[in-house]
This record gives structure tokens, C-alpha cells and sequence, in this order.
């Protein structure tokens, strides 16, 4: 089949939460002789020359740059009207164009599959080809979550994004013969929209090859990965570093944490003046610093679908110790597989009782591991979404 790929960023190289799945999915579809003809945008020509690699899994690509300030006015632009400013942000009027040719020539696409609903607005009219929606995760969900963490009038901004990007979640997935998410949760919130519209999942997987278990550990640290600039990690740490980590740095001098991720803002860099702390910034190779730690940490109050942290900590046979809304993103049995804590003296008794009994780290490293391995690889989610695709185009057929 001829495959249209639209994506809100660049999916090469596959390093980000953002990037992972469409990477995964475009790969798989070049490797099952489908023709992928992707579009997306990108910020800087660093961004387009980083993504050259994806010309491997792809006959053509459709791109577009789109610089900070325009994507930033065009944001603005969109606050007193009924369009989401996230639809704004990733708005290409070139790219826009380029689509329209692209679907007025021959031959025509096979399928269309869009990935996050902020450039579904690109295709939603288009009805003369099958079409699915890959939310991934429910935006608009993130967004009134942020509203209940900041202060007016910030928290008005969030709402109205949310409130305004559920309204076009419940408009767009009735125009695509199928729309999909990550997890059940997900899927649920979607289907408590009342569309209408077809609904399923597929999971997130990991390279369970590249994320694999390292002979040299370190008993003493503690890590947490993830950007460092986006809000649910920002919280995530600041709160756990104020909450959690004084007792843990009582109770075990010796321990430390590093905090792994790209772009720290300034209340992160500040932790690195707490004892013990480090915060890394951008390194080339996340692999180094969740494989020699004695356990991961994702104290996240704010999580939507699937973390990929967990995932690839788990993969590298490292226990994880995360807040049960993390925890719903990922298949596993709490408990066997990983370990909950929702308040500062649950994190105090879940980390302890890895840093100090080795018969139960060895246990949760093991099973975590099996249990990506299962459940998780990116051959098991690629599966399941052959068979929606082969559901989606057999649909418009009969």
C-alpha cells in the first residue's frame, strides 16, 4: 500500500516520548513493503539534517520548516478563537499546500494515518481515503490537569487549551475510520466522549535489545530520566527532592541521584545544590546512567498513556519505584513487576526496601524485565497494529 504518514515532529532520531512511537510504527510499515510518504515539520535546519536518517524508511518525505516566533504568533493568534493554539503551533501553511498536492495527484494514497490529533486538522476533511487518528494520548486531558497545578492566570490558559482541544478531539474522531491511543485509560477517556467513532489501543514497546541489563551497577544511586523542561517532570522532581529526598539522604548518606534529561530549567539546575544531586543536562546515552543505578524513580503526578522511562528501566532489568498514575501507562502487575508510592513516606519505605534487600531488587529486576519482554516489545504493539490497519482498510472495501 501507499501509506500517508503525518506527524507533529520530525521521528528521527527516536529519542524523545514525542518521537518514539512514529518512528516505530513508519519503520515497521517500510519493512512490511508498504510505500511511507511522511510529512511533517521541523524547527531548524539541525532538526531536518538530524532527521535525514528517516529517508531510510521512507519513499518520499513532505517537509516543511516552521521557525520558533511564526509557530509562536500563530499560537497566539489562536487563544480568542475556537481553534486550539496547540493546532496552531504546528501549522505549516507550505505544509498545508504540499498535502493538498500530494492528494490531488496520482496515485493516491492507500491509507492516511495521522499521528496526534494536533495535525489531524491537515486531513480531517479529506473522505475519500482511509483514514486513522493516532491520539496516542487524550491532550486535552494534560492540559486541564495542568489548570489544577498553577496559579490564576496561568491556570486560566490551561483550561481554556484543554477545554478547547477536547472540543476538537470530539470533532475530529468521527472523521477518521478509526482512532487509537496507547493504553485502555486512554481509551476509555475517549470513548466517554460519546463520538461515536471506532476506537482501540496499541501499546508503546521498547528496544529491548538496545535497553538491555549492565554488569556494573552502582548500589549508591538513584535515577530519574526524563526532559527537564517539560512541566509533569519538572513538578515531579522539585516536589520529590523537597518531600523525599532529605529523609532518603538521612537514612542513606551515601546514596545519590541523578537527575538524566535534556534542557533543565532553572528550578531544576538549583536541586544540583542539594547533597547528593546531579543534574546531568543533555547526554548522549541515557543507557549509562539508568543501567548502573540501583533503581529509577518517576514520582509523576501528571502522566497521560504510556511512560516511556518505565519501560526502558524495566528493560535494563532496573526496579522501578513510580506513582500509580505512572504506573496505569505500562501493562504490568504492581507489586511483581514494579513498586508504587503516592506519598513521600511510601517512596521512603519502596526505595529502602530495594537499596536494602537484594533478594527483592534481584526479584522486581527480573520480573520487570520478562514482563517488557511479553508485554512491551515493539514486535507485540506492531502486531496488534497490523490488524488495525488491516481492519481500517478492509472497512472502506466491503
Amino acid at each position: 500500500m501507499k501509506i500517508l504518514y503525518i506527524c507533529h515532529r520530525f521521528p528521527y532520531p527516536p529519542a524523545s516520548g514525542a518521537k518514539i512511537r512514529s518512528f516505530h510504527m513508519i519503520r515497521h510499515l517500510h519493512e512490511q513493503g508498504h510505500e511511507v510518504v511522511l510529512a511533517t515539520i521541523y524547527r531548524s535546519d539541525e532538526e531536518r539534517e538530524a532527521g535525514a536518517g528517516m529517508e531510510t524508511y521512507c519513499s518520499r518525505m513532505i517537509t516543511a520548516q516552521v521557525s520558533k516566533v511564526p509557530a509562536v504568533v500563530r499560537m497566539l493568534s489562536r487563544l480568542p478563537t475556537p481553534v486550539p493554539s496547540s493546532m496552531g503551533f504546528f501549522y505549516s501553511p507550505t505544509l498545508h499546500r504540499l498535502l493538498r498536492e500530494e492528494l490531488s495527484g496520482e496515485p493516491r494514497p492507500d491509507l492516511i494515518i495521522v499521528h496526534c490529533s494536533s495535525v489531524a486538522h491537515y486531513v480531517a476533511d479529506i473522505d475519500d481515503v482511509p483514514k486513522i487518528l493516532d491520539f496516542a494520548d487524550m491532550d486535552s486531558q494534560k492540559w486541564l490537569a495542568y489548570a489544577s497545578y498553577h496559579r490564576f492566570p496561568r491556570n486560566l490558559g490551561y483550561w481554556l487549551e484543554g477545554s478547547k482541544m477536547e472540543r476538537a478531539e470530539r470533532r475530529l474522531a468521527p472523521r477518521f475510520e478509526l482512532s487509537t491511543c496507547t493504553t485502555p485509560e486512554e481509551t476509555a477517556t475517549l470513548d466517554g466522549f460519546e463520538t461515536g467513532a471506532r476506537t482501540d489501543w496499541f501499546v508503546n514497546g521498547v528496544d529491548t535489545e538496545y535497553f538491555s541489563p549492565m554488569e556494573e551497577t552502582d548500589r549508591h544511586q538513584i535515577c530519574f530520566v526524563g526532559r527537564m523542561d517539560y512541566y509533569p517532570n519538572i513538578q515531579a522532581m522539585v516536589n520529590f527532592c523537597a518531600e523525599v529526598w532529605p529523609a532518603l539522604k538521612e537514612r542513606y548518606p551515601q546514596l545519590q541521584l541523578a537527575i538524566v534529561g535534556a534542557e533543565p530549567t532553572a528550578d531544576v539546575r538549583k536541586l544540583a545544590a542539594l547533597e547528593g544531586v546531579e543534574v546531568t543536562g543533555s547526554v548522549p546515552d541515557v543507557r549509562p546512567w539508568v543501567g548502573r543505578s540501583r533503581l529509577s524513580v518517576a514520582p509523576l503526578t501528571i502522566a497521560r498513556g504510556t511512560q516511556n522511562k518505565l519501560l526502558e528501566s524495566m528493560a535494563m532489568g532496573v526496579p522501578v519505584v513510580c506513582s500509580a498514575i505512572a504506573a496505569r501507562g505500562v501493562d504490568v502487575e504492581v507489586g511483581k513487576h514494579l513498586l508504587v508510592a503516592d506519598t513521600p513516606e511510601d517512596y521512603l519505605d519502596q526505595v529502602g526496601l530495594l537499596l536494602e534487600s537484594d533478594e527483592r531488587h534481584e526479584a522486581l529486576s527480573i520480573a520487570g524485565r520478562k514482563r517488557v519482554l511479553s508485554h512491551h516489545t515493539w514486535d507485540t504493539a506492531m502486531k496488534r497494529f497490523d490488524e488495525l490497519v488491516g481492519e481500517t482498510v478492509n472497512s472502506r472495501r466491503t
